[in-house]
């Protein structure tokens, strides 16, 4: 291919055109510049600088010289509510959500955060009024999540179990672990209103919505040695081997308790201890200990958690094996075995706590509902040593 001297034109035309374009750009960003008050780039200063208060009042004065900023409105009022200071975050949305000219993108995103403010207010039934205002938003989701928030807070269950269905179908997945532990407390509240039969009906309801609701079958097994129906109980109980084995130490002397009540006290012993072997714990070695030594004396009972601390060896093991140890300690060694079981105390004192998976709150207690993040059924049935967590 020949080289034509015309060619050498077409460099410094795209130079040319590249120029004039970055004018045409610079002059643009320069009148827009110029449009916006003073005070919009003095608030970015104080922003810049880490004086959010004053910078505050530099955005209030934008606002007040141009109502036409409307994303300033927003990002303001988010800030007053993150701050605390709720009633002018609620000032702030109530002027967009008010305004006839916002389009519907916009009104939807005002209603989303003043329905954050009035649940930051505490001023929960309009929260949930906006809430449901949403329903059919970009912000559907996120507003069902803060509804069940909301009911929740207010032991509304049934509104709770609602809105688990609207989530399930709007997203696709499945909320039925929710909504069983909400039947749950739907039974625990029947049971303290002594309305048994409705107690039942919530017990099942939760069953049928998650077939591996423990607490449910825990509570069912309840309901059952109430209304003096033992086998019926243990049927319960036992269900939880299927359901979530790890939950087991919870319902062991039950289990126990039913039998006795049976007169068929060594059949329980031979299902603890298969318990025991196939999935081993500390809270039911503990009440298997108790059951052995009424039933086959001390020594037995001492045999049994002996061998256990070998095959899984624990601190809080060995701590239970030095209080079995002092039960028929001579007296001229107790005061020694005092001294270690202390020491070894000491140590498992964190070892012995139960611990939130999702927050990683710790508690003596075993709790279904964390009381530090609200999640459900989040706390394993075993101490912190067994579940492996990090002291």
């Amino acid at each position: 291919m020949e080289f034509e001297l015309w060619m050498l034109l077409i460099f410094p035309l795209f130079f040319g055109m590249g120029w004039l374009a970055a004018r045409i750009d610079i002059k643009q960003l320069v009148d827009e510049s110029s449009a916006l008050p003073r005070s919009y780039f003095e608030g970015l200063n104080f922003l810049l600088n880490e004086r959010q208060d004053e910078a505050i009042d530099a955005f209030i004065e934008v606002v007040k010289v141009d109502p036409q900023t409307i994303e300033l409105h927003f990002a303001l009022g988010s800030l007053f509510r993150r701050r605390g200071e709720v009633d002018r975050a609620l000032r702030m949305h109530l002027n967009l959500v008010e305004r006839a000219d916002l389009d519907k993108d916009k009104k939807q995103q005002a209603l989303f955060e003043l329905a954050q403010d009035y649940l930051r207010a505490g001023i929960l039934d309009r929260a949930e009024q906006t809430f449901l205002e949403l329903h059919d938003s970009p912000y559907a989701k996120q507003a069902l999540d803060f509804l069940l928030e909301i009911y929740q807070k207010e032991k509304d269950w049934q509104k709770a179990i609602e809105v688990t269905q609207r989530m399930s179908l709007l997203t696709g997945q499945q909320q039925d672990r929710e909504a069983a532990a909400f039947c749950c407390e739907l039974a625990a509240e029947a049971l303290a209103r002594q309305q048994s039969g409705q107690a039942r009906q919530y017990l099942e309801q939760a069953l049928n919505t998650w077939p591996k609701a423990v607490h449910a079958s825990l509570m069912l097994g309840d309901l059952e040695l109430s209304g003096d129906r033992p086998e019926q109980a243990i049927a319960a109980w036992q269900n939880i081997e299927h359901q979530d084995a790890q939950y087991l130490p919870l319902v062991a002397e039950r289990l126990l308790n039913a039998y006795r009540s049976l007169g068929r006290e060594d059949e329980a012993l031979v299902l603890l201890q298969r318990y025991q072997q196939n999935y081993p714990s500390l809270d039911l070695m503990n009440v298997l200990f108790d059951a052995v030594r009424q039933r086959q004396g001390l020594e037995a009972a001492y045999a049994l958690l002996r061998g256990e601390l070998h095959r899984n060896p624990s601190l809080l093991g060995l701590e239970k094996l030095l209080e079995a140890r002092l039960l028929d300690a001579p007296d001229d060694r107790r005061a020694d075995v005092e001294l270690v079981r202390d020491l070894v105390h000491q140590r498992t004192r964190s070892l012995a706590m139960y611990r939130c998976t999702q927050c990683g709150f710790k508690a003596r207690q075993f709790h279904w509902h964390c009381p530090a993040c609200h999640g459900w059924d989040t706390y394993p049935p075993r101490r912190t040593e067994e579940a492996g967590f990090p002291l």
